[in-house]
């Protein structure tokens, strides 16, 4: 079993050297040995010319939420990880991942002053995929972030009462026009500055749909936090 595999979550999840502090998951070195990312404009989260101002497709037509926030593009070891965690719960990788978003945000709030999120959600699993796969692989992820930044996290905030077709099978405009109802609010948000996380962001409607509703139920502003972002 793949489970089998996984290294001692008390060494490096990439040279495998033991660690000081085991919930880092990666060592120092192999952290500033990460993939890059290229400039990305701070809204939409695509490469841009400036990592500081919003490119010319989100000024014209910007996203419904405020801040992208995201650890990599789709590419090894982030994918290899969001995959391990995905599909063969590899829950032993949730504080280091965290903790990679985490710095993520941090580097961010530095660069563009961002607040600190009221309340952290994250993208819900409709019901009968939960239960097949038994877990919403960005529950602990999420449990990690909330408890360090000392914040509220709901996870039952947002439900998916509609399923859907498989995102990555459709095309962009499919894709919005398969998400439309699919969600609901399900806590009070108004006046909320509001983290939502997910795994991986590729066209963002997903995530869009989510702080378009969040938006109409009040909500003060979204930040999207993704481990990865497809680019």
């Amino acid at each position: 079993m793949e489970a089998a595999m996984l290294p001692m979550p008390t060494t490096c999840w990439l040279c495998q050297m033991p660690l000081t502090f085991a919930h880092h998951g990666i060592c120092s070195v192999c952290l500033r040995h990460l993939p890059p990312l290229p400039t990305c404009c701070p809204r939409c989260g695509l490469p841009s010319a400036s990592a500081r101002k919003e490119c010319g497709a989100c000024l014209l037509k910007p996203p419904y939420w405020h801040q992208m926030i995201m650890v990599s593009d789709w590419r090894p070891p982030l994918s290899d990880w969001v995959k391990r965690l995905k599909f063969y719960q590899a829950t032993a990788l949730s504080a280091m991942l965290a903790r990679l978003l985490l710095l993520s945000w941090l580097d961010a709030r530095r660069k563009h002053k961002l607040r600190r999120p009221d309340l952290l959600l994250c993208v819900p699993l409709h019901p009968s995929r939960a239960w097949r796969r038994g877990y919403n692989q960005m529950d602990d992820v999420t449990r990690h972030l909330a408890r360090w930044l000392k914040c509220r996290y709901a996870l039952a905030g947002i439900s998916r009462h509609r399923k859907t077709r498989i995102q990555h099978q459709l095309l962009a405009t499919a894709r919005r026009r398969n998400l439309r109802g699919a969600f609901r609010v399900e806590i009070a948000v108004k006046g909320l500055h509001i983290a939502l996380t997910d795994d991986v962001v590729t066209t963002g409607s997903t995530v869009g749909e989510i702080s378009r509703i969040l938006l109409a139920a009040g909500a003060a502003s979204v930040q999207v936090w993704s481990l990865c972002r497809t680019l």
